[in-house]
């Protein structure tokens, strides 16, 4: 009784994204990438210079890069419906951020001159 009640409940509504959407989305991606990128690069051609907790920040930065294409990769897996590189991506999907943490703290830990 209770399962034909619910059953006849469920009423199908369609949700149309907003216009914005995925231009805007794609585009705070493709930035978000492309500034972690530069920070990496500028990281480790700084760390000659400013020792080895720029190192460790350039460590995290590449971390969030990939974050980043993990954004492209679960994309494109659910473009081509393959439900097992959806799960596999999602299973670890914070894995990069808690790199980056790890790294960034390590970063801090290893500043030497208070200032």
């Amino acid at each position: 009784m209770i399962a034909t009640i619910v059953m006849l409940a469920q009423t199908e509504t369609a949700f149309r994204e907003p216009s914005y959407f995925a231009p805007v989305m794609l585009g705070l991606l493709v930035l978000g990438a492309v500034a972690w990128l530069v920070a990496a690069v500028l990281g480790f051609a700084r760390a000659k210079a400013f020792g080895p907790s720029v190192r460790w920040f350039s460590f995290a930065a590449v971390s969030l890069i990939l974050y980043h294409l993990q954004f492209v990769a679960l994309g494109f897996s659910l473009l081509t419906r393959d439900n097992t590189l959806v799960f596999n991506l999602l299973t670890f999907f914070n894995i990069f951020v808690i790199i980056a943490a790890l790294c960034s703290i390590m970063g801090f830990v290893r500043l030497t001159s208070p200032r």
